[in-house]
């Protein structure tokens, strides 16, 4: 991109706005789900270490 905001092929730049461009869901709970899940999985790893190796 050049200063004056095209492309190398000369293509206009795109201007989305933050709101627009984010992808992933932002509610919904979707912290509680990743919190919870790798909570599980952090106890998952120590009853299958505490089994297999201890």
């Amino acid at each position: 991109m050049d200063a004056s905001g095209q492309t190398r092929n000369n293509e206009p730049r795109t201007v989305v706005s933050t709101q627009n461009a984010r992808q992933g869901a932002t509610g919904h709970n979707v912290r509680y789900v990743l919190v919870f899940g790798l909570i599980g999985i952090i106890v998952a790893f120590a009853v299958i270490y505490a089994v297999y190796f201890a």
